[in-house]
């Protein structure tokens, strides 16, 4: 009798299954990575400042995924007339969600710490799933025995706050943290518009430490290549893309929506640009809040721009 009742092996549709991300393998043995890229999935959102369930984040954004699991034939692009995520040349693996210690910010975010420190370890890209922007602070924190990196943010909020009443690891002082570090070589920060978590002297403070600092109307007006050269060419980058950098018209189940964002093909046309004009080492993606996200279409958006964005990315590293 064949196995599961058919012959010629399992179809496993989007809805069939364990939600890895993309229905890649599950390793849990973080001494034993071996692949081009490794999700870690980031659930933590004590750091927000208004509307919480962004712990909830990398669960949504793996179910989403599984709708664009490609199986053995990998993605094909007929744009680009290019098949990538190609199964015989990337290895993706899922290693599951770093431990989150309820109140407790800092063992939390030493916990998201380590597991990118034990991608790093294994030579993979980490690509971690948040979570409130505040995981991002434990990402870079990973970094510091590599090489230097220059971030790159695309965001709708600054969030370069210093200190407010206290705190200091919240999600609106990420890249004040990120521009603290001696090898942080500078920031982009693409998408910055409206009334922001950070006042005017935050955004002194970040041109003061090396940010360029550009809003959608900027990027429309000067255009995706213009955007790109404005950015250190043939360096490392950390891209961290907070998904309150897309209009809420579709991206609304987030924490903290801002209108006037971008659109999908505006942000994957500037991250292929980027994987072209040097290497990035490093992702996150932040602050999808399943429970506002009445259709999904969030989620959905997260999961297809990382799938899009590793494909780009592990495309152009083997070119």
């Amino acid at each position: 009798m064949a196995k599961h009742g058919y012959d010629g092996g399992r179809l496993n549709l989007p809805f069939v299954g364990i939600c890895t991300f993309g229905k890649y393998p599950y390793v849990e043995d973080w001494d034993n990575i071996d692949a081009d890229a490794a999700i870690l999935g980031a659930p933590f959102d004590f750091g927000a400042q208004w509307r919480s369930g962004a712990r909830m984040g990398p669960r949504g954004i793996r179910e989403a995924s599984t709708l664009f699991s490609f199986g053995h034939a990998g993605a094909y692009d007929f744009e680009d007339d290019v098949t990538y995520l190609d199964p015989a040349k990337v290895r993706i693996v899922d290693i599951g969600d770093a431990d989150i210690v309820h109140t407790d910010t800092m063992k939390s975010h030493a916990n998201i710490e380590f597991g990118v420190r034990k991608i790093l370890q294994a030579g993979a890209l980490p690509v971690v799933l948040g979570g409130d922007h505040s995981v991002n602070i434990p990402c870079i924190n990973a970094f510091d025995d590599q090489d230097p990196i220059h971030v790159v943010q695309i965001d709708a909020h600054l969030d370069f706050v210093d200190e407010r009443h206290g705190v200091r690891y919240g999600h609106g002082n990420p890249m004040r943290r990120a521009a603290e570090k001696p090898y942080v070589t500078g920031l982009s920060q693409i998408g910055i518009r409206n009334v922001s978590s950070t006042a005017k002297d935050g955004y002194e403070a970040a041109r003061a430490m090396g940010s360029d600092i550009q809003s959608v109307r900027h990027v429309r007006r000067m255009g995706t290549e213009a955007m790109l050269a404005r950015i250190p060419a043939g360096v490392r980058y950390y891209l961290t893309i907070d998904i309150d950098a897309f209009d809420p018209s579709i991206a609304p189940g987030t924490g903290t929506p801002s209108h006037g964002g971008f659109q999908y093909y505006e942000v994957l046309e500037l991250i292929d640009g980027l994987a072209r004009r040097g290497d990035i080492v490093g992702i996150d993606l932040v602050e999808v809040a399943p429970d506002y996200d009445q259709t999904g279409s969030t989620s959905i958006l997260a999961a297809q721009l990382l799938m899009n964005t590793l494909g780009r990315v592990l495309h152009h590293r083997k070119r």
